[in-house]
């Protein structure tokens, strides 16, 4: 009870936190998880959904586990963590996921380091982006080359302009909030190394333990605990 009320005391004081946040997040929404024994990668091959390597082997099974994935993303309706962390509007939110909840629950500023899946995007990378309408395999209408998700694959780098957004924004922040991250995905889990290098408070809500050794744990659902935070 005293580190919760520790972590609240933090976060009312705070001028400049930051959230960042796995799929935990949203795992309360019924967006499943990736790593988990029952998550997305226990039952699907990552090379072959998630990387260049697969979409070049078979574009066409690609894109329709992908647009799948989008309708249960279009289904979903944000949680009481989602709408927890959008009710401050001082917080910049870094996300590692690539769905819309937080936007959706009121989220001003949120930078998703791995891409969106609104967003279909030229596999060439010509610069053509395009809200992710049309189904099946298309072709970019500015060059020709297939069109994919504007998500980032295993062997890809993040996009350059949000992972520098991200930068700032946590070697500024005075409180860093992460959520539903099991933190081993780099270079995204990086940003909780920079916090614990400038000084920055650092509370920790997941379902299990990260064990970082600084900051406050509070090991639980988002969902109960992040409104009594926030």
């Amino acid at each position: 009870m005293t580190d919760i009320r520790t972590a609240r005391a933090w976060l009312t004081g705070a001028a400049r936190p930051v959230s960042f946040s796995g799929a935990g997040l949203s795992a309360e929404s019924g967006i499943a998880t990736f790593r988990d024994p029952d998550g997305v990668w226990a039952t699907v091959d990552p090379v072959r959904m998630a990387s260049p390597e697969g979409f070049a082997a078979d574009p066409e099974t690609v894109v329709a586990w992908y647009n799948a994935r989008r309708d249960a993303s279009r289904n979903a309706r944000p949680n009481r963590a989602h709408r927890a962390l959008a009710s401050r509007h001082n917080m910049t939110h870094i996300t590692q996921n690539v769905d819309g909840l937080l936007e959706s629950a009121g989220a001003l500023r949120v930078l998703h380091l791995h891409g969106s899946l609104d967003r279909d995007r030229c596999h060439r990378d010509c610069g053509h982006v395009e809200p992710a309408t049309r189904r099946g395999l298309n072709t970019c209408p500015d060059c020709g080359g297939a069109m994919r998700p504007d998500v980032v694959w295993f062997g890809e780098m993040l996009p350059m302009d949000i992972w520098t957004e991200a930068e700032i924004a946590v070697a500024d922040a005075d409180v860093m909030l992460v959520v539903g991250t099991s933190a081993i995905v780099y270079p995204a889990a990086g940003l909780i190394e920079t916090a614990q290098r400038t000084g920055t408070r650092i509370i920790v809500v997941n379902q299990e333990p990260l064990d970082l050794g600084v900051g406050i744990e509070l090991v639980g659902q988002a969902g109960e605990i992040l409104p009594e935070l926030l």
